[in-house]
């Protein structure tokens, strides 16, 4: 893999899943990541959790994220992942800050002991067949501790780094995100570094790469409103590319039916909400998609509400956002 100026779609529980992924992958990010999969999970063959980690023939490279912190389990799960085509990468989740995740020991309260967490990544290089292993951490549990977590990663077997510019208990606010750490890790560590949070646009880009001295960058919440963002990025500009907003809803849902199937109508009922923001007779396209269930129904009524127009105005949103999910 090519590591200048590296993009990734981060994992997001509920948000980032394969038909998102597809959407997203068009508009040039270079990895994307399946939402964060429990290991107990899939060691104990999930058919939910295998579903989760399909991919689309458009994702290459791909990165399954895994999560957990018994030995046994995660050596498990790992080779359930060995016998899957199509992993090009397994990224270990040492950042997730959710309560019912950290406080089990798993995600970034793997922070709070760092052997452990060498030794969680030892097992994942040890038994893997894919070509790729990586880690995503914060910089710290309740605190910074980002030279200690930079020298315990020193000589991990990972190929690179993503490291997110805040503690576990700083959550997502935005005051609190510190790229000045993310610089001191890098100066440290030997493999790429991945700098991630508050990544909101060509210009935050640019900054975030000089303070960090990153080899890339991932984006996530920022993605779910503008996936067109990594687009941008690589085109160093801020104009919008030419997408018609019809062409993208109508792929976006007929992506989510052919995953989900019959499902996947009631799913796609919150992103019709968002999509219809600004448009004449929202309110009453939303209250009539409410009832929707038949999936030829509801892509009629996509064909008949969204026009042609090509987006020159404000991004319509893909989701709305669930800030207790990520």
């Amino acid at each position: 893999m090519d590591f200048q100026n590296l993009l990734m779609l981060a994992p997001l529980a509920g948000y980032t899943d394969l038909p998102f992924r597809s959407v997203v992958k068009k508009f040039g990010v270079d990895i994307t990541v399946s939402e964060m999969i429990s290991s107990h999970a899939l060691a104990y063959s999930s058919a939910k959790t295998k579903k989760m980690i399909e991919k689309s023939p458009l994702e290459n490279p791909y990165s399954v994220q895994l999560a957990g912190s018994k030995e046994e389990i995660l050596k498990e799960a790992v080779q359930v992942l060995n016998d899957v085509q199509g992993i090009d990468i397994i990224d270990f989740n040492c950042g997730c800050p959710a309560p019912k995740v950290a406080n089990h020991g798993n995600g970034s309260g793997l922070l709070k002991e760092l052997p452990h967490l060498v030794k969680m990544l030892n097992i994942i290089k040890d038994n893997t067949n894919k070509p790729y292993t990586s880690v995503k951490v914060r910089l710290g549990f309740d605190k910074k501790i980002p030279l200690e977590i930079a020298n315990a990663l020193i000589d991990a077997p990972v190929d690179f780094i993503v490291v997110h510019g805040r503690t576990r208990s700083d959550g997502y606010k935005k005051d609190k995100i510190d790229y000045e750490s993310i610089a001191q890790m890098k100066k440290i560590l030997k493999v790429p570094v991945i700098a991630n949070g508050e990544v909101t646009s060509l210009q935050k880009a640019k900054e975030v790469l000089k303070i960090t001295g990153a080899n890339g960058l991932m984006i996530g919440r920022a993605a779910l409103s503008s996936p067109w963002i990594f687009w941008q990025i690589k085109n160093n500009t801020d104009e919008l590319p030419p997408v018609i907003k019809k062409e993208l809803v109508l792929e976006h849902f007929d992506r989510m039916v052919d995953f989900y199937g019959d499902r996947g109508v009631v799913m796609f009922r919150k992103n019709l909400h968002a999509y219809a923001k600004g448009h004449s007779g929202a309110s009453e396209f939303r209250t009539k998609v409410n009832s929707m269930t038949c999936a030829k129904q509801m892509r009629e009524g996509i064909d008949e509400f969204f026009d042609n127009g090509i987006i020159r105005g404000d991004l319509p949103v893909i989701v709305e956002l669930n800030k207790k999910s990520v």
